[in-house]
Order: structure tokens, then sequence, then C-alpha cells
């Protein structure tokens, strides 16, 4: 029975590295990551002995999901830092986020080159809709004076990014390692 017990690390292994990548698209991967882990420790009763009727411990679960919620947090600081810091309104954040999610899913689709046109998308997305934030609105910025701040906050959306992703990859480490560890 123990060989189930490693099929189904390598599954997560795979899976987990898959929501990762997700993570490019703007998805929830590393959420749905944890899920499945959580998913694991409450059936793994059903295919581990008595003596190792766990997967990974609930600590390590918590722990990952508190490293989580701070990626998420160093995404969304790092894009709202950087529209600030060019002089961004809260408009132009919310704009930023919104066309970071728009443009990764809609230039997907023009660009068929997996994850080029997602990046390319969420980029330029972010970009466009910080410009969109500020110059709509009931003070709005001209379209010149709002290309600092799209600016930075297509530059802290990058950053902010990279560092939710290297989180995750984190995250994915240590629970493939618990996965396959007795």
């Amino acid at each position: 029975m123990e060989w189930i017990a490693y099929i189904i690390a390598a599954l997560f292994c795979l899976l987990g590295a898959l929501c990762v990548a997700s993570m490019i698209f703007s998805l929830p991967g590393a959420w749905v990551m944890l899920g499945l882990a959580l998913m694991i420790q409450l059936c793994d009763r059903l295919y581990l002995p008595a003596e190792r009727a766990h997967t990974f411990d609930w600590r390590l679960l918590i722990g990952c999901a508190v490293l989580l919620g701070v990626s998420e947090v160093v995404e969304t600081v790092a894009g709202a830092a950087g529209a600030k810091r060019g002089g961004g309104t809260k408009r132009g954040v919310i704009g930023a986020l919104i066309g970071g999610i728009a443009g990764a899913i809609v230039l997907t689709g023009f660009i068929p080159i997996p994850v080029i046109g997602s990046l390319i998308g969420a980029v330029a997305g972010t970009f466009l809709g910080a410009v969109v934030g500020e110059v709509s609105g009931p003070r709005p910025m001209t379209v010149r004076g709002s290309v600092k701040p799209a600016l930075g906050a297509t530059i802290g959306r990058v950053f902010g990014t990279m560092g939710k992703i290297l989180i995750a990859i984190t995250v994915w480490a240590v629970l493939s390692v618990a996965a396959f560890v007795p």
C-alpha cells in the first residue's frame, strides 16, 4: 500500500508545479496547490498505514498558508507602491490590477507562445489599466501625465509577481519534499 503514497506524492509534485506555473496567468495557482495538499492530508488515512496516517504536518500546512498570504501582500503592495511612487491614484492602482488580469487573459489568445503571451499581456494590461484609471474619474490626469504612474505600477507589478512566484516555488518545494519524506 506504500507505493500508492509515492504515486500520490509524485502526482502532487507534478500538479503543484503546474499550479505554480499557472500563476504567470494571474491565476491563484499557489492556493490551488495548497488546497490539493490539504485534500491529500484529509484523505491519506484511506491509503496509508495507521502508523503513518498523514502526509503533511498540520503546522507545515498552516505555515505554507501564512507564506502564501504574505506573497499576496507582497504582490499587492509592490504594485501599489510602484503606482504611488510614480504619483498615481487609487483609481490607477485598481486599473492596473484589473488591466493586468485582463491583459494576461486576452493576449494569451493573440500571442500563441505559451507563457510569453500571458507575460506580455499582464505587463501591457497593467500599464493600460493604470492609464485608463488615471485619465478617468473625478480629477482625471492627461494621458501624458498618467504615463509615469502607469510605468511605476507596471514595474511594481513585475517585481511583486516575481516575489509571489518565488514564494510559491518555495512552498511547492517544501510540500513536495514533505510528500515523499515519512
